[in-house]
């Protein structure tokens, strides 16, 4: 990590009606970013190795003639959970009132009830069950991941958000491909790599909560769902948030759509002859590319005190693999594609994160704010398999399907640009 920040450059009048004006300004310690790091490379295993893996996995055991509806069924049903979840969970966060602090109780909260709900995922034997238990789950990543992301806005000032956000995206295909790892090396069965990720989540999670305090606050008047709906309104009315929001709603659903399938892509498509080794070798050089340009561009952007470019230039990148797939669908292919997927992946979280920080319409709603930007992370990859579904059962198959990925990562990019009170 770098040992100084330099201050970004001023923003215009424009950003005043954000949320940058109540930005801390005591820098975070090394301490604090790396165990935050540490919680996110949990949070990422825990969601993302089931997508990838331990969910296909479980249905095609299930029911292996429908697999690719059964998949898709789970995951938007799990998304429209989610979405309804990650702006109450924010909300509610905002409004709690501990000793513990409000942040701390909702990560707290949120771990062990996801991680419950991976175990029962893993115990069930039926669609309707696995769709059940892991659309439940979501409600505990959604309440630990209101926790998790308005920490960053209470405690991390604006020229050290850059760094911080890498540390948040950095782990994601690290810990990806750790869980892969660990299921295809033991060779487990889904039941057993649900519990692994699920205990490591949470063996993650306490160091972080062990060390670090949150604010105490008095007790607050309850929630009420017209507040609620009325203050949700008035953020997705100012532009810039608005504008931020499809750019990272856009981004997040190329990239699903490009990864979501896969294992599948290199079954039934390629026909490699060892789908669970080829899947490890392509995220783990998603992960290389990811953790390398995440590293870099967070620094730079601090430093130069600019977003939108590197936040479009890592989307372009996304894009760029959806086309090269779409053109040349070869195991070789792949494996480029990959890289070149996760460096602009990366990349665009790393920044993006910082940038999102910085269009905050209210200080006092910052938890709930960002749940709806959350939306924009969680539900794409739980409503991607049902596009997806639609999509490879078609005539053009996955070539369409990756020329979906480009598309929506280009039209991201005009969106990021509309944003005007962040360079």
């Amino acid at each position: 990590m770098p040992t100084e920040f330099h201050p970004p450059v001023p923003m215009p009048a424009a950003a005043v009606a954000t949320d940058t004006g109540h930005a801390p300004a005591d820098p975070v310690s090394r301490g604090w970013i790396t165990l935050f790091g540490l919680v996110w490379f949990g949070y990422w295993m825990a969601s993302l190795v089931p997508l990838q893996l331990l969910l296909p996995q479980q249905l095609e055991i299930i029911d292996p003639a429908s697999k690719v509806r059964s998949f898709a069924v789970v995951n938007a049903l799990a998304g429209l959970v989610s979405l309804v979840a990650l702006p109450v969970c924010g909300a509610l966060c905002d409004r709690s009132r501990s000793r513990f602090g409000r942040r701390r109780l909702w990560l707290a909260g949120g771990a062990l009830s996801f991680a419950a709900g991976l175990a029962v995922t893993g115990e069930q034997t039926t669609v309707t069950g696995v769709t059940l238990a892991w659309s439940a789950s979501m409600v505990g990543l959604s309440a630990a991941t209101a926790g998790l992301t308005a920490m960053i806005a209470d405690r991390v000032p604006v020229d050290q958000r850059g760094v911080v956000s890498s540390t948040i995206y950095g782990p994601q295909s690290l810990g990806v491909v750790t869980g892969i790892a660990l299921v295809s090396a033991f060779a487990l069965s889904p039941a057993r790599g649900y519990l692994v990720v699920a205990a490591l989540l949470i063996v993650c999670t306490l160091p972080f909560l062990a060390r670090f305090r949150d604010t105490t606050y008095d007790s607050e008047p309850a929630l009420r769902l017209r507040t609620l709906l009325t203050s949700m309104g008035r953020s997705l009315r100012n532009r810039d948030f608005a504008w931020a929001f499809g750019g990272r709603l856009l981004v997040n659903l190329a990239n699903s759509l490009g990864v979501c399938y896969t294992l599948y892509f290199l079954t039934d498509d390629l026909k490699v002859p060892d789908p669970a080794g080829s899947l490890l070798a392509c995220t783990a050089l998603y992960l290389l590319a990811g953790v390398l340009a995440s590293s870099v561009a967070g620094v730079l952007s601090d430093r130069l005190g600019r977003r939108r470019i590197f936040v479009a230039l890592a989307a372009l990148l996304q894009a760029t693999s959806g086309f090269l797939l779409a053109s040349f669908p070869d195991f070789g292919v792949t494996l480029v594609a990959s890289a070149v997927m996760g460096g602009g992946f990366g990349a665009y979280m790393a920044v993006d994160q910082a940038l999102i920080t910085q269009v905050l319409p209210d200080a006092e709603s910052r938890a709930q704010d960002l749940g709806i930007m959350n939306i924009g992370t969680i539900v794409p990859p739980a409503l991607a398999p049902l596009i997806a579904s639609f999509v490879i059962t078609s005539d053009r198959g996955y070539p369409l399907l990756f020329s979906c990925v480009g598309v929506a990562a280009s039209v991201g990019v005009l969106l990021v640009y509309r944003v005007r009170s962040v360079r």
